[in-house]
C-alpha cells in the first residue's frame, strides 16, 4: 500500500492527524498513522492521497514516497537517483522541479544535492530518450521531494504541487496576509466547526482581508478547501487516472 508523508506547520499534527481519521470516504490504515513535529506518515490507497490534497484545511503539502535509499556521499546520490525509473512519473517532453532537504552531515548545503538529483534525471532522459524535461520553477508538471537522512533517505512525488494554503479564492493580498492553514487551524483550536452547527455567529474583530472569515464559512458549508483550486501536481503525473 502507498505510504505518504503530510506535512504542516508545527504545532498542527494533531490537528492534522484528527483530520485524516474524519477523512470522508477514506481507507487509510489507521495503524499506521504516526504524528511527527510538522507532519503525519501514514499508508492508504493512492485515492486518498487526492483526497487530503482536497480535504486537509491545515495540511501544506502532500508527499507520496516513490523510493527509500542510502546516499552517504554525492556520488552514490547521484547513482541511485540515475537508476530510478523516472519514465514512470514524467515525460521527456514535461518539466519537473525539485525540493531537497537534508538532515545529513554529508549534504550541508541542500542546494548541491538537488544539483545532483536534476542532473541524475537530466541524464537519465538524455540516455534513454535523447532529450531531456525543462525544469520549471512555477507549477512543473510533476515535483519532486528528496529527504536526505544520516540513514534511510526518501524519495517523493509532490501531489499537491503547490503549498495547500493557495485555496484558489485569493485574488490578491494585503501585507502579511494570515495563511489560510493557520487560519483554519485557528478556527479549529476555537471549537468553530461544533458553534457553526449550533448557528452560533463568528466575530473577526481583526477582519484584515477576510480570511479567517472566509475559511469558518468553508468549514460552515461543508465546502473542501481546495474545491477551487486549478492545480494540482498529480494532474499531470503520469500515473495519474482522471476519474
Amino acid at each position: 500500500m502507498p505510504a505518504f508523508f503530510v506535512s504542516c506547520a508545527r504545532g498542527l499534527d494533531d490537528l492534522l492527524k484528527n483530520e485524516l481519521l474524519a477523512l470522508p470516504g477514506a481507507g487509510l490504515d489507521t495503524d499506521s498513522l504516526r504524528r511527527v513535529r510538522g507532519g503525519v506518515h501514514f499508508t492508504a490507497p493512492l485515492e486518498d492521497g487526492y483526497r487530503v490534497c482536497l480535504h486537509s484545511r491545515v495540511a501544506s503539502r502532500v508527499l507520496l514516497k516513490l523510493e527509500s535509499f542510502q546516499a552517504p556521499d554525492a556520488d552514490t546520490l547521484y547513482r541511485v537517483m540515475r537508476d530510478v525509473e523516472w519514465a514512470l512519473h514524467l515525460s521527456e517532453t514535461g518539466s519537473f522541479a525539485i525540493d531537497c532537504f537534508s538532515a545529513s552531515k554529508a549534504f550541508a548545503n541542500s542546494h548541491f544535492a538537488t544539483l545532483r538529483v536534476k542532473d541524475a534525471i537530466v541524464d537519465y532522459f538524455r540516455d534513454n530518450f535523447g532529450q531531456r524535461p525543462n525544469v520549471a520553477r512555477e507549477r512543473p508538471d510533476v515535483r519532486f521531494n528528496v529527504y536526505l537522512g544520516e540513514g534511510e533517505s526518501s524519495l517523493y512525488l509532490d501531489l499537491s504541487g503547490e503549498a495547500l494554503h493557495r485555496r484558489g479564492y485569493r485574488q490578491s493580498t494585503g501585507a502579511a496576509p494570515l495563511r489560510e492553514t493557520l487560519a483554519a487551524a485557528m478556527l479549529y483550536r476555537a471549537r468553530w466547526p461544533a458553534f457553526a452547527q449550533d448557528d452560533k455567529p463568528l466575530l473577526d474583530p481583526m477582519c484584515g482581508s477576510g480570511t479567517l472569515l472566509i475559511e469558518a464559512a468553508m468549514m460552515a458549508a461543508g465546502m473542501a478547501p481546495g474545491l477551487l483550486r486549478e492545480y494540482y501536481g498529480f494532474l499531470r503525473w503520469k500515473c495519474f487516472t482522471p476519474q
